[in-house]
């Protein structure tokens, strides 16, 4: 048994004898001191995955006034602007934005990634040739009364306290179909000047039908106001929201059929044609927004079926 323990002390020792110390002759090796595990420095952590997606802006649309563009950015983006508006951001970094009707011919796409760098992109924007009708005639003297802009003010509140709202609708990534069909008796942005005074341009899409014809959603969304009484100017007023900060107003209805709140699918009836508020005639007075800007609703429809 003693002979066994000598033999593998030998054995042992010859392992931890350096291969270039002779048979028989002595080595001593000095340990390497090593922490307790409990004492190692924390192991640092792991490089951030690099964002999947593209380098810069992606988008596609209607680069002209009163147009929009649909897009993606940049991989990373925390947050995005065109301009001065700030755009929405879906998990995949998917955005909708638009361009006024008197937007100037360039714009800026600008993007804030996630360690601080920021992408801009320049986007140029068509002009269009607008309507314009000079008259020789003076602009009507005076303004609105005091008595009826008492009326006036809570209406306009509420129209902006509803295109504010955001309901998450995802009916800005649709194709947008014509919510009635008939002759287009008024054109986005056509505008009277009068003596060299510019009135208000038109900011909507005039299509004329008769009394009681029923139109539809354009696009799914959700319903954000639904006048109860008519109002002053708009007579009975539905405002749907698309998402996005993207809405369709809906003028001069007969009738509405949909309730604040309700969502509506695209081609859905939301009520019926009609002239009240401040209307000559029977007619729907459709109007896109984005963010404070007025948009062209024939640039988002395809030919009227």
């Amino acid at each position: 048994m003693r002979a066994l323990a000598v033999a593998t002390a030998a054995a042992l020792t010859a392992a931890c004898v350096p291969a270039s110390v002779e048979p028989g002759n002595v080595a001593v090796v000095q340990p390497v001191a090593t922490p307790s595990p409990a004492l190692l420095p924390p192991a640092p952590p792991p490089p951030a995955p690099e964002p999947a997606g593209p380098t810069t802006f992606i988008f596609a649309g209607e680069l002209t006034q009163g147009g929009w563009i649909r897009g993606q950015a940049p991989a990373g983006a925390v947050s995005a602007r065109l301009g001065e508006r700030p755009l929405t951001l879906d998990s995949e970094g998917r955005f909708f934005a638009a361009f006024d009707r008197d937007s100037g011919p360039t714009a800026t796409l600008s993007a804030t990634l996630r360690n601080g760098g920021v992408i801009e992109s320049p986007v140029a924007v068509s002009p269009r040739a607008w309507n314009i009708e000079h008259v020789n005639v003076a602009r009507a003297a005076g303004g609105a009364t005091e008595a009826f802009m008492r009326r006036r003010r809570p209406e306009l509140e509420r129209i902006a306290a509803a295109r504010a709202v955001d309901t998450g609708s995802d009916g800005w990534r649709q194709d947008f179909a014509w919510p009635a069909t008939g002759r287009i008796s008024g054109r986005f942005g056509s505008q009277r000047v009068y003596r060299g005074e510019p009135g208000s341009y038109h900011s909507g899409l005039d299509i004329a039908g008769g009394s009681g014809t029923p139109f539809a959603a354009p696009a799914d969304g959700v319903v954000v106001l639904a006048a109860e009484q008519p109002f002053s100017l708009e007579g009975n007023l539905i405002i749907i929201d698309h998402g996005m900060g993207l809405n369709s107003a809906f003028l001069h209805a007969s009738e509405i059929v949909v309730r604040e709140g309700q969502r509506v699918r695209q081609g859905q009836m939301i009520g019926r044609i009609g002239a009240t508020g401040r209307a000559t005639g029977p007619h729907l007075h459709w109007s896109l927004m984005w963010r404070g800007a007025r948009l062209d609703p024939l640039l988002f429809t395809g030919p009227m079926g």
